[in-house]
């Protein structure tokens, strides 16, 4: 076996886990390298075939913190191996943090030949991920700073995608973008955002919502502003807010397994099972806690970006769990204070854009937590679910990919969607103006060919001036486009002199 550290405990003790991003690899090179999508690790350095421990205390060392996997391999090791590296090293850093994990993951106690002594050492590198304050264990030194407890953590790493994403200040200039406009056009421009990001977020779920569904979704969105702490009640009642067929409504978090399919028949045809219920039951009320105070210590949009991806692979409700699962985005910045004045950021709407990536995104935890259940046909519409895997799997998860797709739909939900929305409400204004100081359009009309006109780029369709032939002067029509076309052309400038700049 030519593998080291977290490849090979996988291999060697087959665990249930995800496949590895980086694996560490045995080559014929002198240092440890990255070399494209491997850890190349010296022979030298490695630890031997037999020495269980050792390729944890390597994995600790080098690669990191990977709780499902640390979770399935660390009560497989004798306490007589701890206890001798131990003695060895007994204030050593990656030793106790074994020997921590060892005990919290079996309750068995690991002896200790003399009190550890040192300064505390932080489980997770805060260097190499973002981290929360946590408990400390006095009797390794050692404090949890992972987002989540032991029985519920994920991860999220430090990549260069991730820290130059937090760098814009996303919501500090969305928060300031708002202010500065008219008060009017604040008003519009919200409303525009809670009506869109509502059409949207069903959109995605292929649902085109009925008025009086749509206006119930928007008093969600405009209630979260309220910060109601996350609890089973709550979820429940904003799911039945969401459904319109009363036998889908939820009165608890669900009791029977349920699954995600694709439209082919039987089993080829279930593309992701989220936890089995009393799993899932466990794992939400770790959820609900950790969404009610993570962002006391982490950015808002992180904390967002984990509390929506970890709901809906959770999947507590038989329904309407992706619809909640973006509204929890709003939610968790709402309770964060991060949106004032109302406002909402339109991240559904950017998702709906970007529906292809957003899918990719889900499918990485999908696709390999697939893997691990064994789904048979019994007959139509009945299906039986075997988990082979490990609960370790939903119990710690990388959440990185998902705050990366947060953290960059929150800056397309700025940058392009209320701004694109903000600057023609401001076109639509000036046209409409300018038409009323010359002739006299009845405001229905006016308003119809003004959105029209704008939304063709400029231009009053050859249908649009058959439809209003009988109520608007031809010459309106063309006044319309001339007004129309310089002032995209302006705007076309101003963005070419911007991206020179």
């Amino acid at each position: 076996m030519n593998s080291a550290g977290y490849a090979w405990l996988q291999d060697a003790l087959q665990l249930s886990v995800f496949p590895l991003r980086q694996p560490a690899r045995v080559q014929p090179v002198t240092r440890l390298e990255r070399i494209g999508d491997t850890l190349a690790v010296p022979p030298g350095i490695a630890p031997g075939p037999d020495d269980l421990l050792g390729h944890v205390l390597f994995a600790l060392k080098h690669e990191g913190i990977n709780l499902a996997i640390l979770a399935q391999a660390l009560p497989q090791i004798s306490l007589d191996a701890f206890e001798a590296e131990l003695k060895d090293a007994p204030n050593g850093i990656y030793i106790r943090k074994a020997c921590f994990l060892r005990e919290a993951f079996t309750g068995d106690e690991v002896a200790q030949s003399s009190p550890v002594k040192g300064s505390f050492i932080p489980l997770f590198d805060p260097e190499q991920y973002l981290t929360m304050p946590g408990e400390r264990s006095s009797r390794w030194r050692v404090e949890f700073n992972g987002i989540g407890t032991l029985a519920y953590c994920a991860t999220v790493e430090r990549t260069p995608q991730v820290m130059e994403l937090l760098q814009h200040n996303i919501l500090e200039r969305a928060q300031a973008f708002i202010r500065g406009l008219p008060s009017g056009m604040m008003d519009r421009a919200i409303n525009w955002a809670y009506l869109h990001e509502t059409q949207d977020s069903f959109a995605i779920e292929k649902e085109s919502p009925s008025e009086d569904k749509s206006r119930r979704f928007i008093q969600l969105l405009r209630q979260a502003h309220e910060r109601i702490p996350l609890s089973e009640d709550y979820l429940v009642a904003l799911q039945n807010a969401t459904i319109s067929n009363p036998y889908d409504k939820a009165a608890a978090f669900r009791h029977e397994q349920n699954h995600l399919a694709n439209g082919l028949q039987g089993a080829a045809g279930v593309t992701y099972v989220p936890p089995a219920p009393d799993l899932c039951r466990e794992l939400m009320e770790q959820l609900m806690a950790l969404g009610n105070e993570a962002t006391a210590h982490i950015d808002p949009l992180v904390a967002a970006g984990i509390i929506s991806f970890g709901f809906v692979f959770l999947h507590p409700f038989m329904d309407g769990n992706g619809r909640l699962s973006r509204f929890l985005v709003h939610q968790t910045l709402c309770r964060a204070g991060a949106l004032e004045h109302g406002l909402l950021l339109p991240v559904s709407v950017a998702m709906k854009r970007e529906e292809r990536l957003y899918l990719e995104t889900l499918q990485e935890f999908s696709r390999p937590a697939r893997e691990f259940w064994n789904v048979r046909w019994i007959d139509q519409g009945n299906l039986s679910f075997d988990f082979t895997g490990h609960p370790a799997i939903y119990r710690f998860w990388d959440a990185t990919s998902c705050v990366r797709f947060t953290l960059e739909m929150a800056k397309r939900a700025l940058e392009v969607e209320l701004r694109e929305e903000t600057v023609f409400l401001e076109n639509y204004d000036r046209i409409v103006k300018a038409v009323d100081e010359r002739y006299d359009v009845r405001g229905s009309d006016l308003s119809n060919l003004a959105m029209m006109c704008l939304a063709q780029n400029g231009v009053v369709s050859k249908h649009r001036r058959k439809q209003y032939k009988y109520s608007v002067q031809e010459e309106v029509f063309d006044f319309i486009e001339q007004v129309a076309q310089t002032l995209l052309r302006e705007q076309e400038k101003l963005r070419v002199e911007r991206a020179d700049q």
